[in-house]
């Protein structure tokens, strides 16, 4: 098949992008930036949405455990954030691509003129070929790791209001499972990966599962609402394991990845 030429968003969670002991997996970092500089050189745009700061900062500052206290988060967001850029910087200026930071806050997502700002900086900078990647601003806001019910929940539904927001054409959420499945592949032998899901309703929800890995915070149902979010605006979304980014080529290619949520399209 031939490579149709799209904007696309690509999140990677904590589970992704760190190991068991909590560190960043150089390997994975490396990898996206290969794969994600290849896609573009296609003539494709990227924008990535990444997660992990407070997992890695807490490492670095050597914390014993992921903190609890909301100082001690934020802290460990901010330097964990620094650390996740260096390496992006790093990784991708091995391939010529020059990468920008953005942060965003829920805040940012209900003003409208902040919304229009921000949907104008993502143009200039997709224009220029530059690779935005993007995070929750956990060192400000304390909306998201602080609350039970989580707005983005470990950035997912952060990259479905961030593909929204560029107008993408697809939303490849990179998860720690292979897609969406009608029971917990983790707790169900006999559980079967859903391919293709047409159209997302209480039976799809009633589906999903509740808490994510232990490195990261996001489960199937914030990938569901995601998807739901993306999909009602055009954008096909793909669920698909964050193991190997190099399914990254397959979807790019339109081959049959993880869980395709069809896109609505509406009159």
């Amino acid at each position: 098949m031939g490579i149709k030429r799209n904007r696309i968003v690509v999140k990677v969670g904590t589970s992704t992008l760190t190991n068991e002991l909590g560190n960043s997996n150089l390997r994975k970092f490396e990898d996206l930036a290969l794969i994600l500089s290849d896609i573009q050189n296609m003539g494709n745009e990227v924008v990535l949405v990444s997660s992990g700061a407070i997992a890695v900062g807490a490492q670095k500052m050597h914390l014993k455990e992921r903190p609890t206290e909301l100082r001690m988060k934020q802290a460990a967001a901010a330097v964990g954030q620094c650390e996740n850029m260096f390496l992006y910087d790093k990784f991708f200026g091995y391939y010529n691509k020059t990468v920008a930071q953005i942060l965003l806050n829920a805040e940012d997502m209900v003003d409208e003129l902040k919304k229009e700002n921000l949907a104008n900086t993502f143009e200039a900078l997709l224009e220029m070929g530059v690779i935005p990647v993007v995070n929750e601003n956990d060192s400000v806001s304390f909306t998201e790791i602080e609350s039970e019910e989580k707005i983005f929940g470990d950035n997912d539904m952060l990259s479905a209001v961030v593909a929204v927001l560029c107008k993408a054409d697809k939303l490849v959420i990179l998860s720690d499972i292979d897609g969406f499945y009608d029971k917990d592949p983790r707790l169900t032998k006999n559980a079967h990966l859903i391919s293709r899901v047409e159209k997302i309703d209480e039976s799809t929800y009633a589906l999903a599962g509740g808490a994510g890995s232990r490195r990261g915070t996001g489960g199937m149902r914030t990938k569901l609402q995601a998807a739901d979010i993306a999909t009602a605006q055009g954008i096909d979304v793909i669920v698909t394991n964050g193991k190997n980014p190099r399914v990254l080529y397959d979807i790019v290619h339109g081959e049959k990845v993880g869980t395709l949520f069809v896109a609505q399209h509406t009159m």
